[in-house]
């Protein structure tokens, strides 16, 4: 009998999870570069290229690193990246409208049970009664771009309170935890690995949930250029076979925590090397397990989440109201659920 260490227990693991969507036969040493942002909800891409999954597929894949959701969108149309994980904006919307754009899948979600996007205050507007989101009436929240998903989100959590907010752009995810911090803006929502260690540190405070106004919110999708899901279908079920046994390893070890703390261990030293790297171990640790939400097995994509967030831009006018759902998403690909 063979006896197989815990890392080995793991991989193998992830592997028969991801069996769903086996890699076709391409050229070895395919080269794609694959978008991210440094956080840990891109983990699924992290670990498949870290643990030979991508290679495995067939693919030589590059990382290439962005601060905000929209110029990724952009570098997918212009041919600069191949493939990426982010949220839906309206910037992405517009381009798959014109043709240059799909969505072939789902990533990272908000589940009941597992602590996901957090809603924060200032010190300052905490301290002067914003409490809870209810009481953001009047107040500023901040956004990377208008028609961003923060913008999505803010404008949803108004709504269901019945209150009116404004909304600043400040471009960068940097830019607003600077705004945030020094009492610039009043509010914002953000992902957990980001969030806790903001409040922790005292500068701002929780003050709500994402998931408690949006549940099931398919917090961010993976997709390619159109050319690539309809002219490429090799290649970009080989791209999705390599990131979904990426995201069943980082599901098993940090939602599951099949591996215990030694495989929990040995997955954060693997983000690390992406997320906070500029931080000790030790530091960075905390911030990378608070970050630990779930992402989609096999890309599987919530469809009623994706709809209800291309009404919204389209309601606001930050989208033409003339693009469909078949315009955005190609669903060809993978599960549909919702």
């Amino acid at each position: 009998m063979i006896k197989l260490n815990r890392r080995q227990a793991l991989i193998m693991g992830g592997a028969a999870a991801a069996t769903a969507l086996a890699a076709p036969a391409i050229a070895q040493g395919t080269k794609i570069k694959v978008g991210a942002l440094r956080f840990t909800s891109h983990s699924g891409s992290f670990v498949a290229k870290d643990r030979g999954y991508f290679a495995d597929a067939g693919l030589d894949v590059e990382l290439e690193f962005f601060q905000a959701a929209q110029p990724m969108a952009v570098a997918i149309a212009s041919g600069d990246i191949d493939y990426a994980v982010t949220a839906i904006s309206g910037g992405l919307i517009s381009l798959a409208q014109k043709g240059a754009i799909k969505v072939i899948g789902g990533a990272l979600i908000e589940e009941e049970g597992i602590d996901g996007q957090q809603i924060l205050a200032s010190d300052a507007a905490f301290q002067a009664g914003v409490t809870d989101p209810s009481k953001l009436g009047g107040k500023s929240y901040g956004v990377t771009q208008t028609g961003s998903s923060f913008h999505y989100v803010g404008s949803r959590i108004a709504q269901a309170e019945g209150i009116e907010m404004s909304f600043k752009p400040l471009q960068k995810v940097g830019a607003v935890v600077g705004a945030i911090k020094s009492g610039q803006i009043d509010a914002w929502n953000i992902v957990p690995h980001i969030a806790k260690p903001l409040a922790g540190s005292g500068a701002v405070h929780i003050i709500g949930a994402v998931q408690d106004y949006l549940p099931g919110y398919q917090t961010t999708t993976v997709f390619t250029s159109a050319k690539n899901a309809a002219d490429q279908r090799d290649k970009t079920e080989a791209f999705l076979a390599g990131f979904s046994k990426g995201v069943a390893d980082y599901n098993s070890t940090m939602i599951d925590q099949s591996g215990g703390d030694a495989g929990i261990d040995e997955m954060v030293k693997l983000i690390h090397q992406y997320v906070y790297a500029d931080r000790p171990f030790e530091k960075a640790k905390p911030s990378i397990v608070n970050g630990t939400m779930r992402i989609n097995e096999g890309a599987k994509l919530n469809m009623a989440s994706v709809k209800d967030q291309l009404e919204w831009f389209q309601s606001g006018g930050y989208v033409d109201a003339s693009v469909t759902i078949d315009d955005l998403v190609d669903t060809s690909y993978v599960e549909i659920v919702g």
